[in-house]
């Protein structure tokens, strides 16, 4: 396979992944705004959204006060932000186009229809209800893409490109959700009745709440949510289940041989798994966890790059 298609199937997939958690941290946002009374505390919140789906110093040099309405145009239309909802769907629209002899046709067609629905959405003076549903057809959208390729895909190069890119994506979120979180709840004095609140949307914010419940009822501890979100192996949105699919991907993609194009990615990948395997939460003060996820999200990038290199992948380009 060309490695100019294995690169958009890479960022397709990534593309994908980033739009349904953006939109879903933007829709646990909008919930948390029904509930805030005090305008100080909902500042802070947008603060922390911003900090988890784009950035929130490129934000300010645009914008120097928080607007609700502006915020969610930016998130969810700007052009100027890479990383609005629109362009993450229109750039994995992009790559599916350039590879449909490799990806499922019902795949292009779910893909294809969002981008030529685009124009009957109204991008400014929109109301609550307009955004949610825009939020909720971004998240359809995204599940559906998903289920036609774990449902008809063949188990192939293309298929292993695709994963890949899905769990790097997801693994990555998942640090820099918590990570926002954590320098949320380390302001708080131990205690404190906010830590409830934190750990709430922390689990919100990585859509395990449901699944968290169903194992830890009616707790909200701090210990048991991080032991959830980085260490559960059988919870698909955990750190350690992100990392140990793109192991077994990149394995099966190597059909289990390390050649010496592919030594330092396995390499790597080993490296990351142990970091995470030894990982132990309830062993750490808040400043040591943060400086952990710090650092697998360092590690994220590291392999991104080293996965672009060994496979000869390229960066995206915005597209005009």
């Amino acid at each position: 396979m060309l490695s100019r298609v294995a690169n958009s199937l890479f960022w397709m997939a990534r593309n994908i992944e980033r739009a349904e958690n953006n939109a879903s941290v933007l829709q646990v946002q909008l919930i948390n705004m029904l509930e805030a009374d005090d305008a100080e505390v909902l500042d802070r919140d947008w603060e922390e959204v911003l900090e988890i789906v784009v950035s929130l110093a490129e934000y300010q040099s645009q914008h120097p006060h928080f607007k609700t309405d502006e915020i969610i145009h930016y998130v969810a239309f700007a052009d100027k932000n890479y990383n609005s909802l629109i362009n993450c769907m229109t750039y994995a629209r992009e790559n599916a186009r350039a590879t449909r002899d490799m990806i499922p046709e019902r795949l292009w067609e779910v893909l294809n229809k969002f981008y030529l629905e685009l124009p009957a959405i109204r991008r400014n003076d929109f109301t609550l209800q307009e955004i949610q549903d825009f939020l909720k057809t971004i998240t359809m959208t995204s599940m559906t893409a998903q289920g036609v390729v774990e449902s008809s895909m063949i188990r192939g190069v293309p298929y292993s490109f695709i994963k890949i890119g899905k769990w790097l994506e997801r693994a990555e979120k998942t640090a820099r959700i918590l990570n926002v979180i954590c320098e949320k709840a380390r302001k708080e004095k131990q205690g404190s009745v906010n830590h409830h609140y934190y750990w709430l949307s922390a689990l919100r914010l990585v859509n395990g709440y449901d699944a968290y419940i169903k194992e830890h009822p009616p707790t909200m501890d701090a210990e048991h949510v991080l032991q959830f979100i980085i260490e559960e192996d059988r919870f698909p949105r955990s750190i350690r289940y992100c990392m140990d699919h793109v192991m077994e991907t990149i394995n099966k993609l190597e059909k289990g041989e390390i050649n010496h194009y592919s030594e330092r990615l396995f390499q790597m990948l080993e490296t990351i798994q142990q970091e995470v395997i030894s990982f132990k939460s309830n062993d750490m003060s808040m400043e040591e966890l943060m400086d952990f996820l710090n650092h697998f999200q360092n590690r994220c990038i590291q392999i991104g790059q080293i996965f672009s290199e060994t496979y000869y992948l390229v960066e995206p380009v915005e597209i005009k």
